[in-house]
């Protein structure tokens, strides 16, 4: 096996280049078969084929209902006998047009529609499209709206993954993680919602800062949240990790090599899970990640186990960025003074006809961005989210794409589940930890 030398933020890194695998055409781990012809040989052993070999093989359509593909997600499975030779994710039954949509929404009605691409981690998108729109606009926000974002992505992660190990446990069969990831994950949305007003879909980061300072008694809710989850990760860590049951389901179970990852352009857990280290947050450090202490974590074996330990182990992280959050937190605006962006405060619309007729036109006309085009990334639970923005100079995006890191995570499932039988699919789907609405957008 030859290696090359990758340039990461001024590391050297020694990065193993066999990616052999992920790129052939002949005899590639992907399925290529079209989804109508994929449903009339459902159930049947395959007999067109130019390889005898392949004769006994058959076509089995797993979802897009199914339990375990965490949404709509179909999979098209060549099998011989139980083992998964080839296969093929199908996409697009959640598709909302939201990229599309948002050409006839304003920059201040953008917030709103991106937060419903990734239902499990909103923050996060929300984030991402907004520091699009100022990086557009040249402005800096208030270092209290940096932090309470930063804050709040950082608890949007530990719910996300809290919501994984509840799911991965239960596609394994570990039930009680069922109940115990939801227990868990309730007492950060509970934070949410005095927050925000909402538990999901907050519509919380706008462009110019945060759409309301933290509430009172926010510091007596964290420390209780600190208080509270770090004991019930070790009882994860005595329930699963050391399990041995749940070990031979995951370890040595779709693996994936650093080559093959990048070369396939995963990112996130999945990515660390080969040993190489990259992460937004430290190598393209943005909000105020730079003035704040944590590891990032990663694997060796690049399997379905040590994409379950990263994602435990970045809750304990994310719990030390909150602490130190808590000490840290700046006084000052949550939100840009500038009155072309921002509107009013909700009490000086019953006071003021000037304040009621400027609150009217930010979010009915809304505010105009300079021409241009602007890529922004931020590391979400599942990799790099990245936001693409076109200005024309209207109040209107002309183009906006979102790179989603669930959508690029998918194209490594046939590579990830070759070899392995059915019910190694299931974990494998779930170690990719997919959100559908961020798939098909």
């Amino acid at each position: 096996m030859t290696s090359e030398i990758v340039e990461t933020s001024g590391q050297s890194l020694s990065v193993a280049s066999n990616d052999d695998r992920v790129r052939l055409r002949e005899g590639s781990a992907v399925l290529r078969i079209s989804e109508s012809d994929a449903t009339s040989k459902a159930g049947n052993e395959i007999t067109e084929t130019a390889d005898p070999s392949e004769e006994t093989r058959m076509i089995l359509n797993m979802g897009p209902s199914h339990p375990s593909t965490h949404g709509v997600l179909r999979l098209i499975l060549e099998l011989e006998g139980e083992t998964v030779e080839r296969s093929k994710p199908v996409i697009g039954y959640l598709h909302t047009g939201m990229e599309k949509t948002a050409e006839t929404l304003s920059y201040a009605q953008g917030s709103t529609n991106v937060t419903r691409m990734d239902y499990a981690s909103p923050l996060f998108t929300e984030l991402a499209f907004s520091l699009a729109v100022e990086k557009l606009l040249e402005i800096e926000v208030p270092p209290r709206a940096t932090w309470i974002r930063m804050l709040m992505c950082e608890l949007n992660r530990i719910s996300s993954h809290l919501l994984f190990q509840a799911t991965n446990g239960m596609d394994l069969g570990a039930v009680s993680m069922m109940i115990y990831g939801w227990r868990e994950r309730e007492e950060v949305l509970r934070f949410f919602e005095k927050v925000t007003g909402l538990r999901m879909n907050h519509n919380y980061i706008r462009p110019g800062g945060v759409a309301v300072d933290l509430h009172d008694g926010w510091q007596a809710d964290l420390r209780n949240l600190l208080e509270i989850i770090p004991p019930r990760l070790d009882e994860y860590d005595d329930l699963l990790t050391g399990q041995p049951l749940f070990q031979k389901r995951l370890q040595g179970v779709g693996s994936l090599n650093t080559s093959e990852a990048l070369a396939l352009s995963a990112t996130g857990p999945i990515l660390r899970s080969t040993g190489y280290d990259w992460d937004l947050r430290k190598d393209e450090p943005y909000l105020a990640y730079d003035q704040v202490d944590f590891d990032v974590i990663v694997g060796t074996h690049g399997d379905s186990f040590d994409r379950f330990a990263i994602r435990l182990n970045e809750v304990r992280e994310s719990l030390r960025i909150v602490e130190q959050i808590l000490d840290l937190m700046p006084s000052g605006d949550y939100r840009i003074q500038d009155k072309k962006i921002t509107p009013p405060p909700r009490a000086r619309i019953d006071e003021s006809m000037e304040a009621l007729i400027h609150h009217f036109k930010i979010f009915t006309e809304g505010f105009h961005v300079p021409p241009g085009e602007v890529y922004v990334a931020v590391e979400s639970p599942r990799g790099e989210l990245g936001c693409y923005l076109v200005s024309d100079g209207s109040s209107n995006p002309y183009r906006m794409h979102i790179r989603g890191p669930s959508f690029v995570n998918l194209q490594t499932l046939p590579h990830l589940m070759r070899g392995g039988l059915i019910a190694d699919a299931v974990a494998v789907i779930s170690s990719i930890d997919p959100i559908m609405g961020e798939v098909d957008r």
